[in-house]
């Protein structure tokens, strides 16, 4: 099955903060956060192991528990498994991530993408998810910005591991839909090429959004609408760079991020444009994106992003965004030119 036919909505909840990324979230702050999401009509919930090694998944199952489970979506991600000893969480080789769950629980992240560890991740997620079962998984960051040179290698053992693995459980109908969570566009495009596998569709964090959207546009939109798939976009915000945060890409932002953020503010300020609007609606014009999912770990987030979601942008700021060649000539607009 489809993604698009999946999804519940065009706005989703990403649980990343609720693993406290950067910051040690107090608990009863992301309970709220949670039941914010959820008071606000959210009904799609993305998480994974990773996201503070289990704490964004024992939170979010506690916040959902009660709630009665045909009303919404969840998906989460395999790849990683979360042991019971512990480790030094500033320590941890994660890649261009290092040292952005430091705030997490302690538990040992063992990186697995085989058959067995695929199967073990799932039955650990129901359990921390509160659950019986999860209707979407991705397979995790199998891609460079983790595994710079080896990431190929990472990836074959995936297709020997979890990519089977998961097309069976999807066939079987213990889950609806599987595909990969990803930050790069690589990994996307050698799955779509490779026979013997049905991804249904790809959560691609940060890659489809208004300060860096060219690659994607290019390749992996044109061949995930060919095949009647659809993309989870990830990060609409740039890790919070397009809203006036400090990070790009979960690193500090480089004066040319900062100055392109800078120039599309200027023409957002002057039609009375959010950027957070901007930010979503540029993500949602793509016939080839289905839901969006902003992460957030404050409940005031949630409703700036409903807000967002909803505010009328006047024709002219996407045209003048485009005159000022501050988007891609071939990206797809909120309006027709």
């Amino acid at each position: 099955m489809a993604i698009k036919d999946i999804l519940p909505s065009r706005l989703g909840f990403g649980a990343a903060p609720l693993g406290n990324m950067f910051r040690d979230i107090p608990e009863e702050e992301a309970q709220a956060t949670v039941n914010a999401a959820w008071d606000d009509g959210i009904r799609y919930f993305d998480n994974a192991p990773f996201y503070g090694a289990g704490l964004a998944e024992i939170r979010m199952g506690k916040a959902l528990a009660g709630r009665n489970r045909a009303d919404y979506v969840i998906s989460t991600k395999v790849g990683r498994l979360i042991l019971d000893e512990t480790e030094d969480t500033a320590s941890r080789d994660q890649g261009e991530k290092s040292g952005v769950f430091q705030h997490g629980l302690p538990n040992k992240v063992v990186n697995d993408y085989s058959a067995d560890a695929t199967l073990r991740s799932i039955e650990d997620s129901l359990k921390r998810l509160q659950t019986d079962h999860i209707e979407i998984v991705w397979v995790h960051d199998v891609a460079q910005d983790f595994y710079g040179d080896e990431w190929l290698g990472m990836f074959e053992s995936a297709r020997k591991g979890a990519f089977k693995v998961l097309d069976r459980l999807r066939d079987e109908g213990v889950i609806k839909a599987w595909g990969l969570g990803v930050n790069r566009v690589e990994p996307i495009e050698l799955l779509l090429q490779m026979e013997g596998y049905k991804p249904d569709g790809f959560l691609l964090a940060g890659r489809y959004t208004l300060l860096d959207h060219d690659r994607a546009l290019q390749r992996v939109m044109p061949m995930v609408a060919a095949r009647g798939l659809g993309i989870v976009v990830g990060g609409p915000y740039s890790s919070g760079a397009l809203v006036g945060g400090p990070n790009f890409e979960y690193a500090p932002a480089t004066p040319a991020i900062l100055e392109k953020v800078a120039r599309i503010k200027a023409i957002a300020d002057r039609y009375g444009v959010s950027m957070k609007a901007a930010g979503l609606q540029f993500s949602l014009a793509n016939p080839a994106v289905a839901t969006v999912i902003p992460g957030a770990s404050r409940p005031s987030r949630i409703a700036e992003d409903g807000a967002a979601l909803r505010e009328v942008i006047p024709a002219d700021f996407w045209r003048e965004i485009r005159a000022a060649k501050l988007v891609d000539p071939a990206a797809p607009l909120p309006v027709t030119d």
